[in-house]
């Protein structure tokens, strides 16, 4: 939906089951049209949209593609940005780090992002000036540091070289996209516990030691650009995707990272309003039990749900998943976050709290200067909730909306 200044909401299609696209378009026919006649009656209603690469191949079909764009004009909807991290299947399946794969160093992701790219091309509408709307895909961190050796220096540069070397080619599609249908789109790469790409700082290292002076030097030659407009088109064409959770979970401040991001010349593409959990240990040794036993009852075996303590001198001490953190819990621990996606409406799980403080300073920074026009919310873990967290979807859904339309105080319409 339209937000007045603010730009666009939606929320992350990558909630519903289903692999296929006729899967995918079940589960939107079932829930979208109810959403938005209790959320945005009077107005369109924003879609994230999720396509695994299966479903993407079928919805490219004209058919299929054109049925849709009719779906979409006659329940008054839009799709204003897309998630291509997950590849393949992401429910109903034992994911965890292979979310990742394929990763950036093969050709089928390449392939599966610029066909994403495509369809959305396609889909996005035009404003009320006739003029098409930006819109974004986000995508993994290129890839998952524990499949290499990573404390190797040459291990890295092989691994970023290669990647980034696929990222200019989706780079060199999206000028020429472009160039084609004058639409403006990007790809947003979501930094993520255990990725490649794992903080801002090493966002912002990737970009400038990697990504600039690799894609000045071939898109130069490929476009016949000046140094200086290729670097243009590329900070136009890759930007951050600020997942909230996940910057949570490493304990950066959103006001750090934004002024990071803007101190460097980058941008946001998104953000994924997402929360994560998180508890501070008390000192008595019957409350740390306490915590660490309500932390177990987020243990379930779909996803990573990747830790990072911070002890009792500051400290961060990262563990791939949460049965690694509960098997190394000791005295020194004195705050965990874990990447589990909680809902946004909740802040207090008992002994445990979501880092719903986060999201709040993420949006009031946007209201007060704009960093950004697109945001999803993107709570996933709803089928692998402890099952008094389990409600109706279309329910949770419109609550989670609500929530960030009650926080950011605007009227729907």
């Amino acid at each position: 939906m339209k937000l007045n200044t603010l730009g666009h909401l939606g929320y992350c299609t990558n909630i519903h089951a289903g692999e296929t696209w006729p899967d995918h378009f079940d589960a939107l026919q079932q829930a979208v049209p109810e959403l938005k006649r209790r959320l945005s009656p009077d107005g369109p209603f924003g879609i994230g949209l999720r396509l695994s690469d299966v479903a993407s191949e079928e919805l490219e079909k004209l058919e299929n593609l054109v049925a849709f764009q009719h779906w979409l004009a006659d329940n008054d909807c839009y799709v204003f940005t897309m998630n291509g991290f997950p590849f393949g299947g992401f429910h109903h399946t034992v994911v965890k780090d292979q979310v990742h794969t394929p990763d950036w160093t093969t050709e089928a992701r390449v392939e599966y992002t610029k066909r994403l790219f495509r369809i959305l091309s396609v889909l996005l509408p035009v404003d009320e000036l006739g003029n098409a709307i930006q819109g974004g895909v986000s995508t993994s961190p290129l890839s998952y540091r524990h499949w290499f050796e990573w404390d190797q220096p040459a291990a890295r540069d092989y691994i970023f070289s290669q990647t980034t070397q696929n990222v200019l080619e989706v780079v060199a599609e999206l000028i020429k996209l472009r160039q084609q249908t004058d639409r403006l789109m990007h790809l947003d790469l979501e930094p993520e516990p255990d990725g490649v790409i794992e903080t801002s700082d090493e966002f912002i290292a990737w970009f400038t030691d990697y990504l600039l002076p690799m894609g000045i030097e071939q898109l130069t030659e490929q476009f016949g650009l000046t140094d200086e407009e290729a670097e243009a088109r590329i900070c136009e064409h890759v930007r951050l995707c600020y997942d909230v959770c996940h910057f949570a979970v490493g304990y950066e401040q959103p006001a750090d990272v934004l002024a990071k991001i803007k101190e460097y010349g980058l941008r946001v593409g998104k953000i994924q309003i997402s929360a994560a959990l998180k508890a501070q240990f008390p000192a008595d040794a019957e409350g740390r039990a306490a915590v660490r036993q309500a932390f177990e009852q987020f243990n379930e075996p779909t996803y990573l749900h990747q830790v990072v303590a911070r002890t009792q001198s500051g400290e961060l001490l990262r563990f791939k998943d949460l049965p690694e953190a509960l098997a190394a819990f000791d005295e020194t621990h004195a705050e965990w976050r874990a990447h589990f996606h909680v809902p946004l409406f909740v802040s207090d799980y008992g002994v445990l709290q979501s880092t719903q403080d986060d999201i709040g300073e993420v949006l009031r920074l946007l209201t007060d200067r704009p960093f950004t026009n697109q945001m999803e919310v993107e709570t996933y873990t709803w089928d692998v909730l402890p099952e008094a967290l389990k409600l109706d979807l279309v329910d949770s859904i419109e609550r989670e909306i609500r929530w960030v339309l009650s926080d950011l105080e605007v009227r729907v319409g």
